[in-house]
């Protein structure tokens, strides 16, 4: 079944949406929901017919269903990432048991939606799915670092985030705590400025940070708002608890991410093992800026002469003279190569 296969309308406000699905109220329903939000949609009923209509028009995001007859939706996707690999692609299924849920996320879609989708559900996802392919087209990314203090991040990764802003990435920062309008939240603010990021700065009581609820809500929340291609949180090799948890939340939060990296902390212990260094040689003057607007807010803030110390030594292994150190939880964004990524690629050798 094809609605409107052979002219796709003129693009209006958000973009244009293709439905592959076999059934035809559901397709009509999908397509009537995403018209009413401003897109433009149309649909085919399989995988061959998604092709051909693929080869002649421009989309922003598609919704494929996975059992589709003939190639199934799964299928389609794999053949789609390979000749299109920025295209944005949703499975959709009324069968989301957790066995399907678990192949569709080890595929390379981008999302993941279990029938029946409510209108303001389906908008808000392929609202996901087009600011992703746009991110992708464009050449930059967005990036948000998680902190569970106000002086986490600047500490840790100011130079990367500093080197993101330098090569056109959004940048935007999420503490956990410290947002009660004390010298926390004047000092985040302060640093968030520095580094020209976006805030998002939570009141949760210090030393009661949890790696479940509400922890996984709050950074659950700036991740879809903002949708970002990069993640950094701490190491799960770190000394204090509410660093570990934070790191347990991110990671839970942001498992649809296609990259996620972990940074040292003064508090890391000596497990924390990076395999990506990140060179901050022309933005460690302004780095020790950022940490001065935050440092002495959390516990353990050190100095700005350990913070340079620190840089040198990782320096050696990222041949740079400053380095910042990564471990990678996950990437799979195969952007690794990248002139905008190149603050996040592998040093070799």
């Amino acid at each position: 079944m094809t609605t409107n296969p052979s002219s796709p309308p003129a693009r209006v406000r958000r973009g244009h949406v293709l439905v592959v699905e076999d059934d035809a109220a559901t397709a009509r329903y999908l397509v009537l929901a995403l018209q009413r939000a401003g897109y433009t949609a149309a649909s085919v009923g399989d995988a061959v017919a998604a092709e051909r209509y693929l080869a002649d028009n421009d989309c922003d995001a598609l919704l494929v269903d996975i059992g589709l007859p003939g190639p199934s939706g799964f299928e389609l996707v794999r053949e789609l990432k390979e000749a299109r690999p920025t295209l944005p692609v949703a499975l959709v299924t009324a069968y989301a048991n957790m066995d399907v849920a678990v192949r569709a996320l080890r595929s390379e879609v981008d999302d993941f939606l279990a029938k029946p989708i409510e209108p303001p559900d389906l908008v808000e996802a392929v609202d996901r799915l087009v600011a992703r392919g746009r991110a992708a087209e464009a050449g930059s990314q967005r990036v948000l670092a998680v902190g569970a203090h106000p002086d986490d991040v600047a500490v840790a990764v100011g130079g990367t985030l500093l080197r993101h802003r330098f090569e056109g990435d959004e940048v935007a920062v999420l503490t956990l705590t410290g947002g009660d309008g004390g010298p926390g939240a004047e000092a985040a603010a302060r640093a968030a400025e520095l580094l020209d990021a976006q805030l998002f700065l939570f009141d949760l009581p210090v030393g009661e940070v949890t790696d479940g609820e509400p922890a996984v809500g709050l950074v659950a929340g700036v991740i879809d708002e903002l949708v970002p291609s990069v993640v950094y949180t701490h190491s799960l090799n770190d000394q204090r608890a509410d660093h570990r948890r934070t790191h347990h939340a991110t990671l839970a939060a942001a498992r649809r991410i296609p990259t996620v990296c972990c940074y040292e902390g003064p508090s890391a212990t000596v497990d924390f093992r990076p395999v990506r260094f990140v060179p901050i040689d022309p933005f460690v003057d302004a780095k020790l800026e950022v940490v001065a607007a935050a440092v002495g807010v959390g516990d353990g803030s050190p100095d700005q002469e350990l913070v340079r110390a620190t840089g040198r030594y990782w320096g050696r292994f990222g041949g740079a003279r400053y380095c910042e150190p990564l471990e990678v939880a996950w990437d799979t964004s195969g952007r690794a190569a990248e002139s905008a990524a190149a603050a996040v690629a592998p040093v070799t050798g």
